[in-house]
């Protein structure tokens, strides 16, 4: 037995991890306080943070905390685009901020589904199935050969290629040939959002006086996070929105982007900007099920090897603002 927070090996009598506290086996949390969002145990009557009585659930009945909340969207087996309007912000949190300006470009309103990304690859890799839920173990790469799939699906030019060759469902993601892929970022079809269009867009395309989180000061209002998403990922579009009525920019899975990753973020004015020209990682963005809260905010940046895959981590789609969607 593995702890779904942070994968130590555990005996199987094991109720909580030792290494970092999180309850497993029996103990597993199903249920949040819908007063707090603390996260609560299927035995728990009272939340142990403010008290509020809650409904004890029990052996057997786990799952239907799942089906609690449904979507608030029409979802169906192409992302639904959203235009987001071009402008500019200063982009990050910290001292070396940069002022973005981008173009236009629209974003799929929640991230691909489970049912989304085996409608086109085949297969669904998740660990936390359901069809409505965001897609998650799938790596840098994947993502990647996923948007050149659907591109073609839909009679659209695919934005990515290695060489001539736009059909990259062949090539290993430990594959070093990676490090020669290449976007066209005016073709017509599906790509992973630049670091500068997520947080762009997760901040409502705003350029002053964000939220902390894509659309709300309260975290519970629009995210599935550690302390109240169950141990779990959950139907998108089941919390608010943000102002341009993107779902889940914040918790359920994090965001794969293009961009390279490093540390710190590059200073000054840049227009249309795609990140490093090279690095080791890739950006993550808008933390997970698993998360606190600030590693939900719309400033909070981390990276991955594009090889690497987790039951926290998925992605959402662009497109260029010349498609028709």
């Amino acid at each position: 037995m593995k702890c779904d927070k942070c994968n130590t090996e555990l005996p199987q009598e094991a109720h909580f991890c030792f290494n970092c506290g999180f309850p497993v086996g029996t103990v597993k949390v199903f249920r949040s306080c819908t007063e707090c969002g603390n996260a609560l145990s299927a035995v728990d009557k009272f939340c142990s943070k403010c008290g509020v009585p809650v409904k004890v659930i029990k052996e057997g009945d786990e799952g239907s905390f799942d089906n609690d909340a449904k979507p608030r969207v029409q979802l169906g087996k192409n992302p639904k685009m959203i235009l987001i309007p071009g402008g500019q912000f200063v982009m990050g949190a910290g001292t070396m901020n940069s002022l973005i300006t981008l173009v236009g470009f629209y974003m799929s309103e929640v991230p691909v589904t489970q049912l989304q990304y085996s409608y086109v690859m085949g297969k669904n890799p998740s660990k936390l199935q359901g069809e409505n839920r965001p897609v998650e173990c799938v790596n840098w790469c994947e993502a990647i050969i996923y948007c050149n799939m659907l591109s073609r699906l839909n009679g659209l030019t695919p934005c990515y290629s290695i060489g001539t060759t736009t059909d990259l469902s062949g090539f290993e993601a430990t594959s070093p040939v990676w490090k020669r892929i290449v976007c066209n970022f005016v073709a017509n079809g599906y790509r992973l959002p630049t670091e500068a269009e997520w947080e762009f867009a997760a901040r409502d395309g705003r350029g002053s006086s964000p939220t902390p989180y894509a659309g709300s000061t309260n975290i519970n209002d629009v995210a599935w996070y550690g302390e109240n998403s169950g141990i779990r990922t959950h139907d998108v579009a089941t919390k608010e929105p943000n102002g341009l009525n993107l779902y889940d920019m914040c918790g359920n899975v994090a965001e794969w982007c293009w961009d390279y990753y490093a540390p710190t973020l590059a200073s000054g004015a840049q227009t249309n900007p795609h990140g490093p020209s090279s690095g080791e990682m890739h950006v993550k963005r808008g933390g997970s099920w698993l998360d606190d809260p600030q590693q939900c905010t719309v400033f909070h940046r981390s990276g991955s090897v594009p090889s690497g895959k987790s039951s926290n981590l998925g992605f959402r789609v662009v497109c260029s603002a010349g498609s028709e969607m």
